[in-house]
């Protein structure tokens, strides 16, 4: 059991439960993790939902080590569609939630992990929170829910995608990325008192908020690219193919780097 879930004072809390490997997301973590997502959202009870991260880090993103049965032969075809449902259905579905819900970062996200926090409507972070997407270094243009331009803005997102390095939690306060900043030790207290006082709020009037901030955001085109950019990531997948046969431990080593170097 990869996820934790209590319900309490009209909050659902979901937690990643894998802090030996950083939260980082196997199969069974994100299918977990959807069914939580699932059981809140139908459920008269709650009215806000946290998502947090036990142990150090909020999530290392995909867990690339993952042993996760596939197919003999590997595909574009088939990773295509694994990832449609558990990387970008999934991360639009959680976006659409009809209740508030809040990230509380901690410590690295990376990669995979924007996956988690992005679809959030909140994001509370710890001092100590770094966000970064570093898969140029592995051939790829960036993770598959590509809400950088949206999150980051234009020039930053390209400059945070080009050079793999973080975004500092106070860097990402600035740009609008991350709602607060709080002491690290503060954090859950400071994202269930936000949610304590979210959750006071008529639920009618908080769906009917959150439902045009998106639509507003959908005309500007933001579903559509979430779209189309998904498309260009699977390039990055079939280039890997056709170089080493496999889509995504091929430049592992090289991204590691990126990272170290980075930051």
């Amino acid at each position: 059991m990869y996820i934790n879930y209590e319900v309490a004072d009209r909050i659902a809390t979901i937690s990643l439960n894998r802090p030996d490997v950083a939260n980082a997301q196997n199969m069974e973590l994100l299918e977990e993790l959807d069914a939580a997502w699932t059981k809140a959202a139908s459920d008269n009870d709650v009215a806000v939902i946290v998502l947090r991260g036990e142990g150090r880090h909020f999530s290392a993103g995909h867990d690339l080590k993952s042993s996760s049965p596939g197919p003999d032969k590997i595909t574009l075809e088939w990773i295509y569609q694994v990832e449609a449902r558990r990387y970008l259905e999934f991360s639009l579905r959680w976006r659409n939630v009809p209740k508030p819900s809040i990230a509380a970062v901690q410590g690295r996200c990376i990669a995979g992990g924007l996956l988690l926090a992005w679809p959030c409507d909140l994001i509370v972070a710890a001092e100590d929170a770094l966000f970064s997407d570093p898969v140029v270094a592995m051939g790829i243009g960036g993770v598959e829910y590509h809400g950088h331009t949206w999150e980051l803005g234009p020039r930053k997102a390209k400059e945070i995608l080009f050079t793999g390095r973080a975004v500092t939690a106070t860097e990402a306060e600035q740009i609008g990325m991350v709602n607060k900043v709080v002491p690290r030790e503060e954090l859950d207290a400071q994202t269930r008192a936000l949610a304590a006082h979210i959750a006071t709020m008529p639920s009618f009037g908080l769906r009917q908020a959150k439902r045009a901030v998106n639509q507003t955001l959908d005309v500007q085109g933001f579903y559509a690219a979430i779209q189309s950019v998904f498309d260009i990531h699977q390039t990055g997948h079939g280039n890997a193919l056709s170089v080493s046969g496999w889509p995504v431990l091929v430049n592992l080593d090289q991204m590691k780097s990126a990272i170290k170097q980075a930051n």
